[in-house]
Formats: structure tokens, C-alpha cells, sequence
């Protein structure tokens, strides 16, 4: 019970750091487990639209749609800690290519994500980076 309560702390402060909303309708959250709620662009770049198809391909089972993070399984993608001056490009490609060690948040390790090639994870990374920047995180 207090590991549900740091968590849920975690996500509320947190959101609340960024002006994020966290995902109050409960329908919502049972059904996509969104932790966040994410501000999607009229338009994405082409470049943002590749990386959106492998987003959902190998990285939205876990991270959620539009990066909004997966209650239970994986943080938000848009949110101030994954901001560029915090966690830059190249640390989703490490993430991607070796896993993480869970350390910001109560979701456990990341594993590493097979089929992902460099290139693949920087178009990733230009979808989640404008994503962040229609929720005024730059």
C-alpha cells in the first residue's frame, strides 16, 4: 500500500511540476492506462510521423499511446524528466538499444528493445520530441 502511494504521488507531483494534467477520467484510465494527458499536434513533420508508426509499434505497449506513459508499466515520455536538457537524444537510443535501470520511476528496469536500429529510435525521438513541445516542454 505505500509503494501505491508513493507512486501515486509520484505521478500527481510530477505532472504537476510540468503543467501537465494527470489523467483524472477514470473511463480514460481503465481503458488506455494513460498517466498523463498529452496535448497531440495538429500536424507532425514526416519525420515525426515515421517515428510515430515505430513508436506504436515498439514502444507504446508499454509507454502508452502518444508517449501519455502506461499505468503500471511505463512512465510518460512527455513529461519535463525526458525534457532534452535533462535526458537528450542519445539517452533513448542507449535506452532502446541496453535498457534502462529503473531510477526515476517505481516502474522497474526497462529492457532492451529488439528490432530497433539507430535510425529507427531517432525518428522515435523526433515524434516524442514534438509531442513535448505541444506540452510546452522544450
Amino acid at each position: 500500500m505505500a509503494g501505491t502511494i508513493v507512486a501515486g504521488a509520484a505521478v500527481y507531483f510530477g505532472s504537476q511540476q510540468t503543467g501537465l494534467a494527470p489523467v483524472r477520467d477514470t473511463q480514460d484510465a481503465n481503458q488506455t492506462g494513460a498517466i498523463v494527458a498529452v496535448n497531440v499536434p495538429d500536424t507532425l513533420s514526416a519525420n515525426a510521423m515515421i517515428g510515430k508508426t515505430a513508436y506504436q509499434v515498439k514502444c507504446a505497449t508499454c509507454h502508452g499511446e502518444n508517449a501519455a506513459g502506461k499505468d503500471g508499466k511505463a512512465p510518460p515520455l512527455v513529461h519535463k524528466i525526458y525534457e532534452p536538457s535533462h535526458h537528450g537524444d542519445e539517452a533513448f537510443q542507449r535506452a532502446a538499444a541496453i535498457g534502462v535501470r529503473s531510477h526515476h520511476w517505481p516502474f522497474g528496469n526497462m529492457p532492451p528493445v529488439d528490432g530497433l536500429t539507430r535510425a529507427d529510435v531517432s525518428m522515435i525521438v523526433v515524434y516524442v520530441r514534438e509531442l513535448q513541445r505541444s506540452n510546452g516542454i522544450n
